[in-house]
């Protein structure tokens, strides 16, 4: 019970720091194309997680191991990155928070499909309610879409529930921020290549908030937030924890509030508390 409870407290912290990753990305692409924004954090990422593991000298995973990494970093460290920060080139950052409300329950079907876990049938239920609310919330709030922003998020939404269920079956047995680092440092060679093919002509002409948006997917979104969220998966369970991501949308609106002054609507409290009922049941049922 202890080790649940520390895991859902693990995957909170995980969820309030990638509640900040979409705004991030938007503010990126600014001043950066997609594809280097995806490789230059990730190759950040990647050298922190290097530093990390030599420091505190982590073995090597084992070779049955490193199928689950590449997994993990097509879905988390080259999938959802490149395909959202193109996505976001098309529809904003609001209508992506249309398909993250449907994040949790691919989570929790590749956790079925690839971590083994048999939640209850009410959990189901209160996993398709609390992935309804947030949709339609967003898709109230977020106007117009796209086509190609909508496919590019749902790809993105797919490959990110399935870099997460193997990231947090291999947690159980590497730890969470070993996992992280590891499929950061397996992509390194690519991504590094990729960065330096797509680097911009001159980077005195990019404004300090793309600068500030890349120094956070790349340090908060790519690596911290992942310490926190693999690690609440393998004590939690992926099923149940993943449920969380339902409060992603609410935190980063609520941190627009604070920060940048933005109004708080009440239909955005009455849905909230409408998200954690749902959140409260699932884990009841996980």
């Amino acid at each position: 019970m202890k080790a649940e409870t520390a895991g859902w407290g693990s995957g909170l912290l995980g969820v309030i720091i990638f509640s900040g990753s979409l705004p991030a990305t938007r503010v990126a692409i600014g001043g950066f194309s997609p594809l280097f924004l995806t490789s230059a954090r990730a190759v950040i990422a990647a050298l922190l997680g290097m530093a990390l593991l030599v420091a505190l000298q982590q073995k090597r995973p084992a070779r049955s191991d490193l199928g689950s990494l590449a997994v993990v970093a097509l879905g988390v460290v080259v999938g959802f990155p490149l395909l959202t920060a193109l996505a976001l080139q098309h529809i904003s950052a609001a209508r992506s928070i249309v398909f993250i409300g449907l994040l949790p329950l691919c989570t929790a079907i590749f956790g079925v499909l690839r971590g083994g876990e048999r939640p209850k049938p009410a959990f189901w239920l209160f996993s398709i309610a609390g992935s309804a609310l947030v949709a339609g919330f967003a898709l109230s709030e977020s106007g117009n879409g796209s086509l190609t922003g909508d496919l590019l998020m749902i790809g993105a939404i797919l490959l990110c529930g399935l870099g997460y269920a193997d990231g947090a079956t291999l947690s159980r047995r590497l730890g969470g921020w070993q996992v992280i680092s590891w499929a950061l440092l397996l992509s390194l060679p690519v991504m590094a290549v990729l960065a330096l093919a797509t680097l911009p002509d001159t980077l005195a002409d990019v404004q300090m908030p793309a600068w500030i948006g890349l120094a956070y997917v790349s340090v908060f979104s790519m690596l911290v937030g992942f310490v926190f969220w693999y690690r609440g998966l393998a004590l939690g369970g992926i099923s149940g924890v993943g449920q969380l991501q339902l409060l992603q949308p609410f935190f980063g609106l609520a941190l627009a509030g604070l920060l940048l002054g933005e109004p708080v609507a009440w239909s955005m409290i009455a849905v909230t508390a409408l998200v954690v009922l749902c959140v409260a049941g699932a884990k009841r049922f996980a």
